[in-house]
């Protein structure tokens, strides 16, 4: 295999916990990158099923591998794998995702050409758990995100496109500039939003992003996903995600870099108690989700879906 070890090194991270057959399917794609320098770095989380066979499969030494002796939480798993990232580039891969064999290819050269650079990104397919292109979803998760409006080239200025239309997607599509970013930065409380405080990050570094309107990777809805999940599952997502969101956008209001945009934050700050508060109430917490449903009417103008939330909470 030709390898151009005079281009640089970019680390490739795949957290991973229980999904091996998806987990050979992004390594897969990993591994055919047409861009070859690069390392893989694959961090168990102390699956069921040690995935060392898996790796092993492969016989690529650019894959490193860690398996931990208990499970870390998927913070943790995700930023060890950051930490141990020795590349001038970082892009994170998750184990139920793939990427076009041009994805690096494609992102790494305008990091290297310009140097005010922290990330650069590009538009995604919809999968299902097949594999399947969703090709309604992909056109809706386009323009939900708004990358329909982005064209290609430099933003020196991102606060609006990553922070508030979210058009960056952090967590799969995107290629960083590894020491521009200190990812001991990245609290534990930013939980599963820790592509949202990324994106701030880079937001408010005083460095530009640069888009390729190309779909070059593939986000993989599937029934383990936790916007997929029910029931008591789907009490403790809402529960989790909800207290992730507000620890952020605690945080991004009080940021002075971004006070023009700290009535969004104080909007999505005051739903994210909302939310908070119907997962206590599914999760049988109706004495607790109370408390964070007077506090969203408290500072908020009528709102059907609070009080529809805290009528239910005397309800149950």
């Amino acid at each position: 295999m030709d390898r151009n070890f005079n281009e640089p090194l970019v680390s490739i991270i795949i957290p991973t916990y229980n999904r091996p057959e998806y987990l050979k399917q992004a390594i897969a794609s990993a591994v055919k990158q047409t861009y070859q320098n690069i390392e893989i770095i694959v961090s168990d989380n102390c699956s069921t099923e040690n995935p060392l066979p898996i790796i092993e499969s492969f016989a690529d030494s650019r894959i490193r591998f860690w398996r931990h002796s208990e499970n870390m939480g998927m913070i943790a798993n995700q930023m060890y794998g950051f930490k141990m990232a020795r590349g001038k580039y970082v892009a994170s891969l998750h184990d139920d995702d793939l990427w076009n064999e041009e994805f690096l290819a494609k992102l790494v050269p305008p990091l290297e050409e310009n140097p005010e650079l922290i990330i650069a990104f590009c538009d995604q397919y919809i999968i299902d758990a097949q594999g399947k292109i969703n090709c309604f979803g992909t056109e809706e998760n386009t323009r939900n995100f708004k990358r329909h409006k982005l064209v290609q080239g430099v933003y020196k200025s991102f606060n609006k496109i990553g922070l508030i239309h979210k058009s960056i997607p952090t967590a799969a599509a995107c290629v960083f500039r590894n020491n521009l970013v200190d990812w001991n930065n990245i609290p534990p409380e930013v939980g599963g939003m820790w592509d949202l405080y990324l994106t701030y990050l880079c937001c408010t570094s005083g460095y530009a992003a640069y888009y390729i309107p190309e779909r070059l990777a593939c986000y993989r809805a599937h029934e383990q996903t936790d916007t997929m999940l029910s029931g008591s599952r789907d009490a403790q997502a809402k529960i989790r995600k909800a207290k992730s969101e507000l620890f952020c956008y605690q945080i991004f209001m009080e940021d002075a870099k971004l006070q023009e945009f700290k009535a969004y934050f104080h909007k999505k700050w005051l739903e994210a108690h909302t939310t908070l508060g119907i997962g206590l109430i599914r999760n049988k917490q109706p004495d607790a989700a109370r408390l964070y449903l007077w506090q969203a009417l408290s500072q908020q103008k009528f709102n059907m879906r609070t009080l529809a939330a805290l009528t239910l909470s005397f309800m149950t």
